[in-house]
Formats: structure tokens, sequence, C-alpha cells
């Protein structure tokens, strides 16, 4: 349970998002689609881009694996491509459905109707995401963000967790695991304000919702239901800075 409710947090407010866009293309109507009437288009068109934001989510974090060097204009852009494919399949699959499968000649023009979708949406994600100059101060360094995935490139630091050679960063949408030391990385963010609790932690102030002592140990409760230890070295720190 606890599982689902961190994913809702990390996702649901982007598929709402499309689903948005989804409902608003279905007022539209686009490419003779008004034709199945309500509420058969608007099912028809929050699926597609359901569809869309989940095929853009797995295209983020192949890209993220496989290209982890690429500026987020070309991973935006990349992903628009990518993610076009899955959901022309799903187009010509539900004309198939309804007794009209389009000819093979016909699929090219069908991918070049969902890559401007696709591409609009992708846009506007992008500048959504993207930080404006004021923010940049209150972000991490490129050294760390420039190897999470894009999507979580800009999203607030909750806290960074040493796992042997790796690093898994938690962030307000999710989190990621890299290649990194704690050291590093802790070196990224010492813009933001935030401390080590732990041998293996660190955690940023503004994402502690919660601390608590019980038997000999002290943890901290971070936004989605992430829970921090605090070990004794650093529980006087902590405790002295108003933390515990």
């Amino acid at each position: 349970m606890q599982r689902l409710v961190n994913w809702l947090k990390a996702h649901g407010a982007g598929y709402l998002f499309v689903a948005g866009i989804g409902t608003f293309l279905a007022i539209l109507a686009p490419y003779n689609t008004g034709g199945l009437g309500w509420p058969w288009v608007w099912f028809y068109w929050v699926s597609l881009m359901i569809l869309g934001g989940a095929s853009g989510n797995a295209a983020a974090w192949l890209l993220g694996r496989l290209a982890p060097g690429l500026s987020p204009l070309a991973t935006y852009t990349a992903i628009a491509f990518m993610v076009a494919v899955p959901v022309s399949a799903a187009v010509i699959a539900l004309q198939a459905a309804v007794g009209f499968t389009p000819p093979l000649v016909q699929w090219p023009v069908i991918y070049g109707f969902v890559l401007v979708i696709s591409g609009g949406v992708t846009a506007l994600t992008y500048l959504l995401d993207r930080p404006d100059d004021a923010s940049l101060a209150l972000k991490a360094g490129r050294a760390l963000t420039d190897k999470l995935p894009v999507r979580l490139r800009t999203a607030d630091i909750l806290a960074l967790q040493s796992e042997d050679h790796y690093l898994r960063v938690h962030t307000a949408r999710g989190d990621a695991l890299i290649l990194m030391r704690l050291s590093d990385a802790m070196a990224a963010v010492e813009r933001l304000e935030g401390m080590q609790t732990h041998r293996s932690w660190w955690v940023a102030r503004p994402a502690i919702e919660n601390a608590e002592k019980a038997g000999g140990r002290a943890e901290l409760t971070l936004t989605g239901g992430i829970t921090a230890p605090v070990s004794r070295s650093f529980y006087p720190l902590l405790r002295e800075k108003g933390w515990i």
C-alpha cells in the first residue's frame, strides 16, 4: 500500500495532467474523432494520452540508462518521437477493432498525426519542467543532476542514500539509483539546506515531516513516507540545530 501511495505522489499529478489534455482533445475532437460521440470520444483520447504518459515515463527511464549525457532538450525531443510509436500502434489497433484496418501505406501518416500531438505535449512538459534562473541556485549541482533520469533532474531532492557503490537519490517525483559516492553527492547539494544524518544518508531539511526517537534509535520521516535513520554520532548536532 505504501508503495502505491509513493507512486501516486510521484506520478499521479503527471497522469492527471495528460488526462486533462485528453479531455481537452476530446472536446476539440480532431482528426474526425467527433463521430465517436460522447463518452466514447473522451475514453478514446484520455486512454491514448495516458498510454502516451506511461510511454513517456518508460522512454525517459530508458534514455536515462542508455544516454544519460543528453541535454534536456535533446532528451525531450527523443521522447516525443519514441512515444509516438506505441500510441500510433494503439490508434491502428483501435481502428482495426471497429472493423477498419488502415492499409500499410497509411501507417506513416498516422504516426505523423500522433507525433504532432506527442511533440506538443512533450514541448509543454519541457517548458513546465524547466527551472527558471532564480531557482537554479536552489537545485543540486550538475555533477549529480546530469546522472539522473531527465524527469527527475528538476525535482526537489529529498534525500541521498548510499547503497554500496551506488547512490539512491530520493526526489519529489520518485527515486533513481546512480553510480556516485555519497561524499561527492553531498558536495553537489551543498547549496541546499540539508545535513548528513547517518554514514549512508543525507537529508534535506524541508523534506522532514516528523522526527522520532524510540528504543535508542532516532528516525526522520520524510515526504513520500521515506524513513531516514539518524546515527548516534550525528544525533547531537541534529538536536542542536533543532531537527529533532
